[in-house]
């Protein structure tokens, strides 16, 4: 298991950008894929992104293709989600996750951290 904290969400207005981080604990961090996910109210935690271990391959979800970029810096053991043009209907908690695979599915990951919220203002 690894350790994951999330940083970077705040208030911005629609269009604007965001970084979001996600620092992992663990010496084993360049092994697992990440991803991140969002959950907005009353709704279903829903995939985002993820990335393979060797950042050599990435995944989005449709709705925030072209517009969000995964990255990761194993030497850093951190992820990072870069957003950009965000639009009110991005306003969610984001978590930041790991697992053994690159799978959009929440169940394939077993450690996640605890949320930073990003709110879009219209």
């Amino acid at each position: 298991q690894v350790q994951l904290v999330e940083s970077g969400g705040g208030l911005v207005q629609t269009g604007g950008s965001v970084r979001l981080s996600c620092a992992a604990s663990g010496r084993t961090f360049s092994s697992y894929a990440m991803g991140w996910f969002r959950q907005a109210p009353r709704k279903e935690r829903e995939f985002v992104a993820a990335i393979h271990w060797s950042a050599g391959s990435t995944r989005y979800a449709d709705s925030v293709k072209g517009r969000f970029t995964i990255s990761r810096d194993n030497a850093k053991n951190t992820v990072y989600l870069q957003m950009n043009s965000l639009k009110p209907e991005d306003t969610a908690v984001y978590y930041c996750a790991a697992g053994p695979y690159l799978v959009t599915a929440s169940s394939g990951y077993g450690s996640w951290g605890q949320g930073t919220q990003v709110t879009v203002s219209s």
